[in-house]
């Protein structure tokens, strides 16, 4: 994925961006969508979102993620990588989430004071996995 479709907008409306497979940190900034700017930086080590300046998603290693999309209670996504991931997230404050990994719940999680959660997904070469994280 050459740097210039590091982030894009899916037909849906929703973000794609990221590449695990990129030898070399590469960054995109002020991409805009719906009136919002993102930047993105990714690598094989890490992937990070942020949108308007405010930190939004990042994992390490690296991954790529597909149809990124924020809702009134929660966030959903598709995440593809080489190998397990620690994903964190930004949400709402002290608020308990439920998660679905794959359409399986996975337990919930309660987001610490600035709003971030972190998780963890097993991921393998050439498979996608769904994200689901719900109040």
């Amino acid at each position: 994925m050459a740097a210039a479709n590091l982030i894009f907008t899916e037909e849906d409306g929703s973000i794609g961006f990221g590449d695990h497979l990129l030898e070399q940190k590469s960054k995109v900034s002020d991409f805009e969508n719906a009136g919002d700017l993102y930047k993105v930086k990714s690598y094989r080590e890490i992937t990070k979102l942020e949108r308007n300046e405010m930190f939004v998603y990042e994992s390490v290693p690296g991954t790529t993620v597909r149809h990124l999309r924020e809702t009134a209670a929660g966030m959903e996504f598709e995440v593809e990588g080489d190998k397990d991931a620690q994903i964190t997230v930004e949400l709402e404050a002290d608020t308990v989430y439920g998660i679905q990994i794959d359409g399986e719940p996975a337990g919930t999680m309660k987001t610490n004071l600035s709003g971030k959660l972190t998780l963890g997904v097993e991921l393998e070469a050439g498979r996608k996995v769904s994200v689901r994280i719900e109040r």
